[in-house]
């Protein structure tokens, strides 16, 4: 085995002079898994190794079934290089007319981005620090991406550039490096983790078939897999099993809160803390729920006449399967799709991984008691609301939300949300910005509501059920407030912490001691139901960062909670 490693550094270093490849390093990292030789890149004192499968592929029979973990490794293997993404849902992008052009710019920055999919895509990545080794024993994040079940990859990496404001700007995808180089000039070094999970109908396929067969949240089965693949071999690459931290952003941040709801709240000692960017455990119903789209896709994939509607679908071939799952009617996501928040593949209470609506099961205490990080965007909602841009009237909005979100609330409670969001646009989102932004006359009135009702309020009542119990923390994010139309939109935090910001220093503090308070100076109160106190992220030549509380807009939230309690999606 030495014999053999030796041999391999040298052809990887006789590779790279021969070629002259920058991107081959003239030393290459190996790590030995099982009886697998993995051979990585190393650059700038941090070495990579992607693409490294963590479950058998799940096509064929496989399809639609619990991920299963791979035999030991044996071989060798070049995780130089990402693997495929997982099937993403088809998007468009139509950007409604009239934007300013720096808001364009910043929708339009990261489309030319190409994703290779497909269904062979249960792979992780691990960047770790080029000194780290076995016996380093470095605390370990754990990335999972958002992209509202539907599309997303851990394969994203580099970075875009747009335009705000005059200026251009580095948006940094999700390029561990970024987190690890910065550990190691904090003098805390960490290791990063990403794993890929399956996405949409393959992912997060809905029905009473589905329950029946027990295979309801398939992309959620995937993280745990992923999560055991990491206690059972980071150490191999310098990483503490007992120091893993989970952390995720959008839907990310909502399976990140979620794997803190399974198994009754056991994490089984798979991780000790989290930390999520805009999202929370969100009030999501019966698996059932998803009938209406599971019965779409079994009749427009021609399996509805079929003893077995799942085994069908597994035999379909793949090519038709996508196909019939872009072509639903059921597509969210999108900036021109009106049900761009309710999304038809998502988790849903199973009875397996999720005994009951989440926000049930926090009510119930079964969730980790660990500590944890969670933080909101200011304008969470401006993005979502670009799909509704045809609402004028009052009338519209009262039909739109009744449609989409709230179709079994009484008039007296759609009487009651619509005075506690008024139309006055002075108190629309973006927030703080007067009579500015009102993109459409809804527009401000309309993304306050969404903003609330899917990332503020699950956030708050998140914290007001646990804080009591465990040590947490909250932030706002208010930066880039001056960008026309979408002030502080969702998923700008990602430009802070991918690009080394503040939010970076806090969540690798966190993940090394378990409290994100570090060099900086301003000490981050923790969050409990008395202080709600706020680590409050603002734009300033001098001051950027200050703290607040946690009781704005306290009426209209709490009936969102009650509302969302009432009629789970």
């Amino acid at each position: 085995m030495a014999f053999l490693r030796e041999l391999l550094v040298f052809i990887c270093a006789a590779t790279a002079t021969v070629l002259a490849a920058p991107a081959i390093p003239a030393t290459c990292p190996i790590v030995t898994l099982d009886r697998g030789m993995f051979i990585g890149t190393t650059t700038d004192g941090v070495n990579r190794f992607l693409g490294i499968p963590f479950a058998q592929p799940p096509v064929g029979d496989l399809r639609f079934r619990l991920p299963q973990a791979p035999g030991p490794y044996s071989g060798t293997h070049n995780t130089t290089a990402f693997g495929l993404s997982c099937t993403q849902q088809a998007t468009t992008l139509a950007i409604p007319n009239g934007l300013p052009q720096e808001t364009v710019d910043l929708l339009t920055s990261g489309s030319g981005a190409t994703i290779i999919d497909g269904e062979d895509c249960l792979v992780l990545n691990v960047v770790a620090p080029s000194q780290a080794g076995r016996g380093s024993r470095l605390p370990v994040v754990v990335w999972i991406y958002g992209g509202s079940f539907e599309f997303g990859s851990s394969t994203l990496y580099g970075f875009f550039i747009f335009r705000f404001l005059g200026k251009y700007k580095e948006m940094h995808s999700y390029d561990g490096g970024v987190i690890v180089r910065r550990s190691i000039a904090l003098e805390e070094p960490v290791i990063y983790v990403s794993m890929n999970y399956r996405l949409s109908a393959f992912g997060f396929l809905a029905s009473q078939e589905v329950k029946d067969a027990k295979v309801g949240n398939l992309g959620l089965w995937d993280q745990r897999l992923a999560l055991r693949w990491v206690q059972k071999y980071i150490h191999a690459f310098g990483g503490d099993p007992s120091k893993v931290t989970i952390w995720g952003e959008s839907a990310g941040a909502v399976s990140v809160s979620l794997q803190m709801l399974a198994s009754g709240g056991n994490t089984e000692g798979l991780f000790r803390a989290a930390f999520m960017q805009s999202g929370s455990p969100t009030p999501i119903g019966d698996i059932t729920h998803g009938q209406k789209y599971y019965d779409d896709l079994v009749e427009r994939t021609g399996c509805s006449g079929s003893s077995g509607t799942l085994a069908c679908l597994r035999a379909a071939p793949y090519e038709k399967l996508k196909a019939t799952i872009d072509s639903s009617k059921f597509r969210s996501g999108q900036l021109t799709n009106p049900e761009s928040l309710t999304i038809a593949w998502q988790p849903r209470a199973d009875g397996v991984f999720l005994a009951d609506n989440p926000q049930k099961l926090i009510q119930r205490g079964k969730v980790a008691r660990i500590p944890f990080v969670t933080g909101v965007c200011d304008d969470e909602g401006t993005i979502f609301a670009l799909s509704a841009s045809n609402l004028t009237i009052e009338a519209d909005l009262r039909n739109y939300l009744t449609e989409f979100f709230l179709p079994n609330a009484t008039d007296a409670e759609l009487d009651e949300l619509l005075t506690l969001y008024p139309q006055d646009v002075t108190q629309g989102s973006p927030y703080d910005t007067g009579i500015q932004n009102a993109f459409t006359p809804q527009f401000k009135r309309l993304a306050s509501i969404l903003g609330d009702f899917g990332f503020q309020v699950p956030r708050r009542f998140f914290l007001n059920n646990l804080s009591k119990k465990q040590n947490t923390w909250s932030f706002l994010s208010k930066r880039l407030k001056s960008l026309p139309v979408l002030g502080s939109f969702h998923g700008s935090d990602n430009l802070n912490i991918y690009g080394g910001g503040d939010l970076t220093d806090y969540l690798i503090h966190f993940a090394t001691n378990l409290d994100p308070n570090g060099g900086l100076s301003l000490q981050w109160p923790q969050y409990t139901a008395w202080s709600r106190q706020l680590m409050t992220l603002v734009d300033g030549q001098v001051t950027n960062r200050t703290i607040t509380l946690d009781r704005y807009r306290i009426e209209g939230m709490d009936l969102l909670t009650n509302l969302s309690l009432a009629y789970p999606l």
